[in-house]
């Protein structure tokens, strides 16, 4: 095994651009950003955050990005993974990785974090609207999120009907 090259990981995401990474085009078509206030206000209702005015000190682990646990949850559901599962993924995948704004050297969230955060948003009934405001995003753009096996899932472009 040779010893790693400067641009090695560079090279490697040029090869997935061309093989038509698709979560190249999920990231760059949804506007992450509009869920972040939707996020916050449900994990606030669940009491899973605090607002950092509120916190008793800034000792203790920092919580995970709201947006990049949303997508982790969006992951999960596109490639019907369980919460050990996806950890497992986001740590071996490239493309996971990059999805989610991850370096080879980042933490990534454990499964016992993902699933407190999808508890959260469901506890405050959020977790429906959330995932309804993504497919409408996508359905706007023309695609259609089409889960399944970790081989078959895509996105891909909806027929436009036009009667």
């Amino acid at each position: 095994m040779s010893q790693p090259g400067f641009f090695d990981a560079e090279r490697r995401y040029e090869a997935l651009d061309a093989a038509g990474d698709p979560l190249v085009a999920l990231h760059r078509a949804v506007a992450w950003e509009r869920f972040r206030p939707q996020l916050l206000s449900a994990l606030h209702a669940a009491g899973a955050r605090v607002s950092p005015a509120l916190r008793k000190s800034a000792a203790g682990c920092k919580p995970w990005d709201e947006v990049l646990m949303f997508k982790v949850l969006i992951l999960q559901h596109l490639y019907n993974l369980a919460d050990d599962r996806v950890e497992y993924m986001i740590r071996d995948r490239l493309s996971f990785m990059r999805f989610l704004g991850l370096g080879l050297h980042d933490k990534v969230p454990d499964a016992k974090t993902v699933w407190a955060f999808r508890e959260a948003l469901t506890k405050s009934n959020a977790a429906t609207a959330l995932f309804e405001t993504f497919s409408e995003q996508l359905q706007a753009l023309g695609y259609a999120a089409r889960g399944g096996q970790i081989i078959d899932a895509t996105i891909v472009p909806v027929p436009v009907n036009r009667n």
